[in-house]
């Protein structure tokens, strides 16, 4: 069985893609018996969509390569803490767990803000595991915002 490490870097491939299209490098994949069924990076900026993360886009991927809305059994790795639009996202996919690299102090809802995966009146939770390659999507991030302070400077 491969490790969250192998996976998580597999998301910080999709948050560098992300980062290349001026988007804020945030990369998910969806995760099923040790096979990657669905990928994405955020694409809201590009596709003019709020809905556009990173984590809707690798579910949507995965839902529609299972041919089912219910990801039983799944793994979302995503390298920024969910907000609240993508953790009932991960609720109502019915994932097994999500791990994720960064905390999120401003809009985390998987544990930082709120905990909407594990809210007692679900019928459904998702465990929760946090900090794994946290340094390198910390890495991203900084440097996106860098350059973003950088340029709006000139």
């Amino acid at each position: 069985m491969k490790n969250h490490e192998f996976f998580m870097n597999e998301a910080l491939v999709e948050a560098r893609k992300a980062l290349q299209k001026g988007e804020v490098p945030i990369g998910a994949v969806v995760v099923l018996d040790d096979e990657i069924i669905g990928r994405g990076h955020n694409l809201r900026e590009t596709k003019h969509d709020p809905t556009a993360h990173a984590e809707i886009i690798a579910l949507r991927e995965a839902g529609a390569k299972l041919g089912t809305w219910r990801l039983v059994g799944a793994i979302l790795y995503v390298t920024l803490e969910p907000c609240p639009m993508c953790a009932g996202a991960l609720v109502q996919a019915r994932l097994r767990e999500v791990v994720y690299g960064i905390d999120d102090p401003k809009a985390g809802a998987v544990g930082s803000v709120l905990n909407i995966p594990q809210f007692p009146a679900w019928n459904h939770f998702v465990k929760i595991t946090g900090g794994v390659l946290s340094a390198e999507a910390l890495s991203l991030l900084q440097q996106f915002f860098q350059d973003k302070r950088r340029n709006n400077d000139r």
